[in-house]
């Protein structure tokens, strides 16, 4: 038999040129992933599209391609590919839930509201309870979109011409004649999104306000660091103050080493080296400053830890020697799941400020909130101030002008500044039922049952509802056979405690708020709107010897000091304690097998100790509390190989000890 060698060399030719282009794209891919986990998405881009010329799953490589878009704010590029790797039958939980974002950013509402239905519906146990109520919340305004739609404003919307570039333009802010704004036009690249980093840059205003100079120049020299981002100032009523935030260089994923930072103008009308405020939180994201009208206060947005669910809006006041308090949470009234970010306090004391979590017509949406008797008000802008895209960082200049940034279609580059002027408010001709007045009353009702399995109902169990601004109760019940309360009314904005207690349990005290609970007015479709609220209260059996886990009791490295995270944990302890005054206790502290025994063992015992004297300072007798170290002798999860194994047997335990 006659062999042509030279076809097979051919075929030989042809497998080692197909596996090496094979090996070629899962290198690609590999190095995607990579950049991807490093935060460095623009770099990541690239190789995921070399990946396609070989065969890689393509679930995970439209997937993490579409990630990378919409994690460096790339929504219509990141749409297409959420579809082909959900069509590719991905399994991230996520997938649906980002592609609607994606969708929304378009404008395509039906597309966005079938993809979150389909979300809600098909949502895993592990999803994120923030993640599925912003899901929740967005499925019934994209079902109220034709009414959100109908709000528009008599405003002229004016593209700055002269000062925007295919680059970022966003955050405005007018101080004497010169327009403050932040901008992508330092050298360096900032490699999560491709753009260039972004400093302060200033320019002239006309008299009108509606036109600058062409040559923007840098804000001051010494607020200048090419290998960071620095922008959105906030100014003090004197303007010889500044907050601005900086960070971002890239070395760490996600963009969490941003922080809030002080600068002072000096002698020679010169900006002083910021310095990093206090107040910010190392972990976290701190940006976008706002000062009240009186100065007095400071408003930024984070997502430190104990927030809401994504960036959150804080404020924190201002003391006469210039010391910051503590920053202090806006409330579920202004924060939602979503993102709110970019405040500003008007003359008149409204706060305007941008989210994605309240109604709105695109990702972000500008929003002005008012306070009257105790309620707050969140009302969306309408159009043309807001659009499918983002539109954010408004400020007023005069009552009827000013400045914000969007992204919209038409504009220079990625965010615009625009000029605006603004006029009255007009709405589609309203129907009869739209002209009545519309009201919602609110109730409370519940169960008590016992903490077991199966969760069985309790009878004869009391329970108060105690308004929180009075310390008095609005209802004292006796639960009967079905162990059910309820219902009472309760009135918006307001704060409640729910005490709920039976013999041979141990009392249980839980929170509930209306803040945030109040249904947006975009909603009601009826002169009178009837809506309750299910609590279901579970009672812990009071038996000696029996043990229970005190969730998110971390400690740092080698230490036992008590951190703010741990320390909101034992107060729910100290109300345990106070609401049962017989209860005694063993206060336990275990670690993992990573050290000595000995070192673990002193460890654990310290760190058990510090617990109990934390819980007496708030009031308790120590003759309640037995502090107990374990060390590493008790474990949870035997040969622990994760880190998530690990973290489990490091708890902090209580024991009842006497009834």
């Amino acid at each position: 038999m006659r062999i042509n060698t030279s076809s097979v060399l051919l075929v030989a030719l042809g497998l080692a040129t197909g596996l090496a282009g094979c090996n070629s794209a899962m290198q690609a891919y590999k190095k995607g992933v990579r950049h991807y986990d490093a935060g460095e998405y623009n770099l990541a881009i690239p190789q995921f599209e070399k990946a396609r010329k070989g065969n890689i799953d393509a679930a995970k490589l439209n997937y993490y391609e579409a990630e990378a878009y919409r994690l460096s704010n790339r929504f219509a590029e990141a749409a297409p590919l959420y579809q082909k790797a959900i069509e590719a039958g991905t399994q991230e939980p996520n997938a649906r839930f980002n592609y609607a974002y994606a969708l929304k950013s378009q404008g395509n509402y039906a597309g966005a509201l079938e993809q979150l239905q389909q979300f809600v519906a098909k949502a895993p146990k592990t999803t994120g309870k923030a993640t599925l109520e912003k899901a929740k919340r967005e499925v019934e305004t994209l079902r109220a979109m034709d009414i959100l739609a109908r709000k528009k404003t008599q405003i002229n919307l004016k593209n700055m011409g002269n000062l925007n570039s295919p680059g970022a333009e966003f955050a405005p802010i007018v101080r004497g004649d010169e327009l403050i704004f932040t901008a992508s036009r330092k050298d360096k690249v900032y490699k999560n999104n491709g753009q260039q980093m972004l400093g302060l840059y200033k320019t002239k205003l006309n008299q009108k306000l509606d036109e600058t100079g062409n040559a923007p120049e840098r804000f001051s020299a010494n607020i200048f660091k090419e290998d960071v981002n620095e922008g959105t100032p906030a100014f003090s009523k004197d303007g010889k103050t500044m907050i601005l935030a900086r960070g971002n260089n890239g070395k760490r994923k996600g963009g969490l080493d941003v922080d809030l930072f002080i600068s002072r103008l000096g002698e020679g009308n010169s900006w002083s080296e910021p310095q990093r405020l206090p107040i910010s939180d190392s972990t976290a994201w701190d940006g976008s400053p706002a000062f009240s009208a009186d100065g007095k206060t400071l408003y930024f947005a984070s997502n430190r830890a104990g927030g809401q669910g994504g960036i959150d809006l804080y404020r924190t006041s201002i003391d006469a020697s210039g010391r910051f308090s503590r920053p202090v949470n806006m409330g579920r009234d202004i924060n939602t799941p979503g993102d709110e970010m970019f405040p500003y306090v008007s003359a008149d004391a409204k706060l305007y400020f941008a989210s994605d979590g309240h109604p709105g017509l695109g990702k972000l949406d500008v929003f002005v909130a008012t306070r009257s008797g105790g309620v707050t008000r969140v009302e969306n802008m309408g159009q043309p101030i807001n659009s499918p895209a983002d539109d954010f960082g408004l400020v007023f200049t005069e009552p009827d002008k000013g400045f914000l940034a969007s992204n919209r279609e038409g504009g220079k580059g990625d965010d615009d500044i625009y000029f605006f002027e603004e006029g009255t408010t007009t709405e589609a001709p309203p129907t009869i039922a739209q002209n009545a007045p519309k009201t919602v009353r609110y109730f409370l009702a519940g169960t008590v049952s016992a903490n077991e399995q199966p969760v069985a109902p309790l009878d004869s169990a009391r329970v108060r509802i105690i308004d929180d601004a009075t310390g008095q109760p609005i209802a004292e019940v006796v639960t009967g056979q079905p162990g059910t309360f309820g219902k009472y009314p309760l009135q918006e904005g307001k704060d409640y405690t729910i005490l709920a207690e039976r013999k041979g349990y141990l009392t249980r005290r839980e929170p509930f708020t209306m803040q945030g609970k109040s249904i947006p007015e975009v909603f009601l479709t009826k002169p009178q709107t009837d809506t309750t609220f299910n609590v279901a209260i579970l009672l812990d059996k009071a038996t000696l010897n029996r043990t229970f886990v005190l969730e998110n009791i971390y400690y740092d490295l080698d230490k036992y000091n008590i951190r703010p995270d741990a320390a909101e944990e034992l107060d729910k302890l100290v109300t345990i304690l106070k609401d049962n005054p017989t209860l005694k206790i063993e206060l336990s502290s275990h670690t993992d097998v990573r050290a000595p025994d000995a070192y673990n063992m002193r460890l654990s015992q310290n760190r058990a100790k510090a617990a109990v004297d934390y819980i007496v300072s708030k009031g308790i007798d120590p003759s309640r509390m037995v502090a107990k170290g374990y060390g590493e002798t008790v474990l949870v999860v035997k040969n622990a190989k994760t880190e998530e194994e690990h973290q489990r047997n490091r708890r902090t335990e209580f024991k009842i000890l006497s009834l």
